[in-house]
């Protein structure tokens, strides 16, 4: 279930780090990455996600970096109004609190 649709960038890992578009879709259970040509689908799954660090707010746009728990950082940036880094936050925050409900219960 979508909880966001919309465009977002990434800034690819190569040397030029450049920002590519992605068709995002925020579920319940993490973030899900659609490149162009909807070839390969990546998911960025709350489970295996730390933090979202909002790193600045520049111009229009809002530059925010996905911290895994290997360590491993993602750099997106938006336009300002959109609040996907906020969307994210929240969405993983009811995650994590969802989990530690379960292991108390279990």
């Amino acid at each position: 279930k979508a909880v966001k649709e919309g465009m977002l960038e990434k800034r690819s890992d190569g040397l030029l780090q450049l920002w590519k578009k992605k068709r995002c879709i925020l579920t319940e259970e993490g973030l899900l990455l659609i490149p162009p040509r909807a070839a390969k689908i990546k998911e960025l799954h709350f489970s295996n996600m730390k933090t979202v660090d909002c790193v600045e707010r520049k111009g229009k746009y809002v530059y925010f970096t996905v911290v895994m728990a290997e360590g491993k950082e993602i750099d997106f940036r938006c336009a300002q109004e959109q609040g996907w880094n906020a969307a994210i936050t929240l969405q993983m925050v009811q995650y994590k609190n969802r989990q530690a409900i379960l292991a108390v219960r279990s």
